[in-house]
């Protein structure tokens, strides 16, 4: 994908990663229906426009809700939108959130993103957004900005404004200072830096009464022993995207089980890496957002 100039250019690799429409689809359609009509390099390769990424989105949601290609071809502009929009409005599932949501990133359009999270979170409230909504977005935006079918700019756009309905959430709770709460440390390990789950289980913590100490991102493991020093009875919480690697989970558990054992301390460790690892004495493992929560909780 490119993003210099004035419009980005994407591959047909780009948006079949992007949508999940395979290429030799997308071709069909383009011969069968005229679909999209790819520009040229002087070099004779084939490029789509972001427009046509947008089309092919609201192409695959239509298709997702039972609407035939043949009849979706037929649309045109505008009747094409507004047939997305009827039925986000009648349907209302999760898939058309996250239809939104890509929209949102693509276009850099935060009055979209602000829509679409008000109305689910006025309804639902914040931790059922943050389950429902937010995690297995940034799960799918992972996928892409590995495969290089959006570029960081864009990841950092939705990302920071998932933060920023967060932190406002955080903001309006009150905080209360008591000797006999208990502590929960948040921490994510080095070279972690994705702190959008954590600053969930920080709102979490501190509206179930805990005395929530939110260190953040890349914390160095020699820090944690300070801390525990300090907090002897403490929980220590993580929620990890990237690091540790799924090939040194195993021994990042491990190194935490050496250095607190026989301590008061535990540490509950969240993260698609932990799936399939042993617990320990001290640690507890979980593979996503809402089991790190319920151990955390329960």
């Amino acid at each position: 994908m490119k993003n210099g100039g004035a419009a980005q250019q994407f591959s047909i690799k780009d948006l079949e990663h992007f949508t999940g429409v395979k290429a030799h689809t997308i071709r069909m359609w383009e011969q069968r229906y005229e679909l999209l009509d790819p520009k040229r390099t002087s070099t004779n390769i084939r490029h789509y426009s972001g427009e046509d990424l947008k089309k092919l989105l609201n192409v695959r949601f239509l298709m997702e809700n039972g609407f035939k290609i043949s009849k979706i071809a037929e649309m045109k502009g505008a009747d094409l939108i507004s047939q997305v929009d009827r039925t986000q409005e009648s349907q209302g599932l999760q898939s058309s959130i996250f239809h939104s949501l890509k929209l949102s990133m693509l276009h850099y359009d935060e009055a979209l993103y602000r829509s679409v999270v008000d109305a689910y979170t006025e309804e639902h409230g914040l931790d059922r957004t943050v389950l429902d909504v937010f995690l297995p977005f940034l799960a799918q935006i992972g996928v892409l900005w590995l495969t290089n079918s959006i570029c960081p700019a864009q990841e950092h756009f939705i990302s920071n404004l998932m933060r920023q309905s967060l932190q406002a959430g955080v903001d309006r709770l009150s905080v209360q200072s008591d000797e006999d709460q208990a502590v929960v440390v948040l921490f994510l390990p080095e070279r972690e830096t994705h702190d959008i789950s954590l600053l969930f289980v920080h709102y979490l913590c501190i509206l179930n009464g805990y005395q929530s100490i939110f260190l953040g991102a890349n914390v160095p493991f020699e820090d944690l022993l300070n801390v525990a020093a300090q907090f002897p009875e403490a929980k220590f919480v993580s929620y990890c995207t990237a690091h540790p690697s799924p090939s040194n989970a195993q021994d990042y558990v491990q190194k935490v089980e050496r250095q607190f054992v026989g301590s008061s301390n535990e540490f509950y460790l969240g993260g698609r890496m932990f799936d399939g690892i042993k617990p320990t004495t001290n640690v507890k493992l979980a593979k996503d957002g809402g089991s790190l929560v319920g151990l955390l909780f329960s």
